[in-house]
């Protein structure tokens, strides 16, 4: 078993061909895995929420949630601190999920001015111990007309945060690492995409082609997974960590996050054209269940892993 196997099984394609995006992406699990856990004193920041305006109610969706939750715990069980940051709309599910964590992170929102993002960006780079990670999970990024937009083309500027100027900025010499996650092709991260991947593979690609690219790209059928990916990578480098960072990755402990991120942040799923989108216990469509299914797959895997590098010691 390697971190492939870990690739493969995030990789899977479910409603867009993501093909050849994850082929670009490959390997870039492993060494975001390395360089955060080959950092000392490290301090991971996680943004994520992507803001539903037309759902009912309006709230962010449910994708991108859990893999922050799973990683937000992995990591802080493994002594590694952890910055949550999200935007005021999509503040009240975030905020719910914390609660749920087994150990406190720091939570940052932002107003959706970039006045505001600017503000948190000079006192993350200087807080005693600064961030040294920054991780984008479903986040969204500007497109190819400098707007943030969802997968059908609606502009997000008026619902968004511009958090991508934590991830890049002309004006700014960014200080930390950055890792993109996403499964759409419009999220922070993918602008390191050659442009006729998403243009191509992607519907409205032209538009919603994000431009904000990231150290690290790590491309999943559904961005939870990509966070799952990420933790069990972490766990493969350093397997003598790998029971504090596996310790809540448990079917239980998802369905506890998600659990927590519906009913009392009204995260929402199923979002069309022709449908709004509610409060449900699923992501990108998929009924919990399935993800439950993934998550046992991804525990599988990286325990063969440890288990194999344990007998070769």
């Amino acid at each position: 078993m390697t971190f492939k196997a870990v690739e493969n099984v995030i990789g899977q394609t479910v409603r867009r061909d993501i093909s050849r995006m994850v082929e670009f992406a490959k390997g870039n699990l492993e060494r975001a895995a390395q360089s955060i856990m080959g950092t000392p004193n490290a301090h991971v920041g996680i943004v994520t929420g992507f803001f539903i305006r037309n759902a009912v109610p309006p709230s962010p969706e449910t994708d991108g949630l859990g893999g922050m939750a799973h990683l937000a715990a992995g990591l802080a069980h493994a002594g590694v601190p952890v910055t949550v940051i999200t935007d005021a709309p999509c503040s009240k599910a975030i905020w719910a999920i914390t609660h749920e964590l087994p150990k406190a992170v720091e939570l940052e929102i932002t107003s959706v001015s970039d006045v505001s993002v600017r503000s948190l960006r000079a006192r993350l780079a200087t807080q005693v111990r600064p961030i040294t990670h920054l991780i984008a999970i479903e986040r969204v990024s500007p497109g190819s007309d400098g707007k943030p937009h969802r997968e059908y083309g609606a502009d997000m500027t008026l619902d968004t945060a511009p958090l991508h100027l934590l991830f890049e900025d002309p004006a700014w010499q960014r200080p930390w690492v950055t890792i993109g996650i996403g499964d759409g092709g419009n999220e922070i991260g993918m602008g390191v995409l050659p442009p006729e991947i998403v243009q191509r593979d992607i519907p409205n690609g032209e538009l919603i082609a994000a431009s904000t690219g990231a150290d690290y790209l790590i491309v999943a059928g559904v961005s939870n997974w990509g966070g799952w990916g990420l933790l069990q990578a972490l766990a493969m480098v350093r397997p003598d960590l790998a029971d504090a960072l596996l310790q809540d990755f448990v079917p239980e402990k998802d369905h506890a996050f998600l659990r927590a991120a519906v009913e009392v942040g009204q995260a929402v799923d199923d979002s069309r054209l022709d449908k709004a989108a509610t409060p449900m216990m699923s992501v990108d469509r998929l009924p919990w269940e399935t993800h439950a299914a993934v998550l046992r797959e991804l525990r599988g895997v990286t325990e063969a892993f440890l288990n194999e590098q344990a007998a070769d010691r």
